[in-house]
């Protein structure tokens, strides 16, 4: 696991940490039951404070990317293609919200793409 924390990126320590693991898992370079660091000893080896690397932990847990087991470690779950699992769940709870609104699958669409162009 290769890890590299910017302190000078606009981007929060722990949302670097956290795509950056996001990336691999979706990669293959971390693969289903790879053990990750204890939050504490990614936090030293980061020079991070150990909440920034749990805020992290807890967001991959929430995504599915991770399975936290106490005191067996935290593991890469076990669960395929997980980002296209979320990104199907978001598409139905847009989609599901856009028509609560009165909108057409047409003009869902429509603002998804013009949200893509900018």
């Amino acid at each position: 696991m290769k890890v590299k924390i910017d302190p000078s990126s606009s981007v929060a320590p722990y949302e670097q940490l956290r795509a950056q693991l996001v990336a691999q898992v979706s990669a293959g370079a971390l693969t289903a039951g790879t053990r990750l660091p204890t939050v504490r000893k990614l936090a030293d080896d980061l020079g991070l404070a150990p909440n920034t690397v749990a805020r992290a932990y807890r967001e991959l847990e929430r995504d599915g990317f991770i399975e936290t087991h106490g005191r067996n470690g935290t593991l890469v779950s076990a669960q395929a293609d997980v980002a296209e699992q979320q990104a199907q769940l978001a598409a139905h709870a847009y989609l599901a919200r856009t028509r609560e609104l009165g909108l057409s699958d047409d003009a869902a669409v429509g603002i998804l793409k013009a949200a893509r162009a900018t």
